[in-house]
């Protein structure tokens, strides 16, 4: 039997990456899939969004593995068309079982400063809380809730010694501590219903986000031009194994557990998926 056979899964950021990956993992474990992505770009974030084509692709796999899909262009930004695309999923699938609040974007030297924090932290908790929400009132005994963090959300890592320099850089870091403090304290609303939620807090994770010029120049701020080689050298200072990144299927499989019934007690969780990065942090801080 698969892990999540029977299950319906919403999943926020879909097109592409780890949303991508996420959907299809779960339906290669037997879950029906509700996707959304924005599809567009965002003018303050400085790398390309998916486009209507990647979500079409992510459908196309979900198909693949034998499993329905219900996949709409949607904004997280926007609760009444998260709404919307719930109701469509449920039409067609008749239930909610697991939502996966993956989307999520990085806003390091977006210009104009301020609106890069506006939209960083509207897309990353905002937008996180709002497809949790539309996503709660179909929710019932045994559903999971899970949401994407980031180990830059459990250390001290904002921008202090500069404020104001990054201040969509900064709000990342805000936006997925804000969302785990969320999910905790709904973890606890929730217990008592027999609903589960957790976050999943990845380091450094090969996908679109971590493989563009910004975040390049982030790892690298003493190069003007930083490449792809000289941000892979880089990158492996956040990890304490000797890696430079995980893969999205290891965020996945992580994913995948906490909706199956294998976690069925699993609340609260802050679940590290990090090859030892908060460990290294943590000695390096003491």
């Amino acid at each position: 039997m698969q892990r999540v056979e029977g299950k319906v899964a919403f999943v926020t950021g879909a097109a592409r990456g780890q949303g991508r990956c996420n959907a299809v993992r779960l339906a290669e474990e037997g879950a029906d899939i509700i996707a959304v992505d924005i599809c567009r770009d965002i003018d303050t974030i400085g790398y390309p969004l998916a486009r209507p084509e990647d979500l079409a692709e992510t459908a196309r796999l979900v198909d693949k593995s034998g499993r329905g899909i219900v996949a709409v262009q949607a904004d997280v930004r926007e609760a009444a068309q998260l709404e919307r695309a719930v109701q469509s999923g449920i039409a067609e699938f008749g239930k909610l079982d697991i939502v996966v609040a993956q989307a999520g974007v990085a806003g390091m030297r977006g210009q104009p400063p301020l609106q890069a924090w506006s939209d960083v932290i509207n897309t990353n908790l905002v937008g996180a809380v709002n497809a949790i929400q539309v996503a709660l009132p179909h929710l019932g005994e045994g559903a999971s809730i899970i949401a994407t963090g980031s180990t830059a959300a459990l250390m001290n890592v904002a921008t202090k010694e500069n404020p104001g320099e990054d201040p969509g850089g900064t709000a990342y870091v805000t936006s997925k501590r804000l969302l785990s403090q969320y999910v905790w304290d709904l973890a606890t609303q929730l217990a008592v219903r027999g609903i589960r939620a957790n976050v999943i807090h990845p380091t450094n994770t090969n996908t679109d986000m971590l493989q563009s010029e910004p975040m390049y120049r982030s790892f690298c701020p003493s190069l003007t031009h930083p490449t792809r080689a000289d941000a892979e050298r880089a990158f492996g200072v956040q990890q304490a194994m000797p890696i430079p990144y995980v893969e999205p299927e290891d965020i996945s499989n992580a994913v995948l557990w906490l909706a199956s019934d294998e976690a069925r007690f699993v609340t609260g969780l802050q679940l590290r998926v990090d090859a030892g990065g908060y460990l290294k942090w943590y000695d390096y801080h003491i």
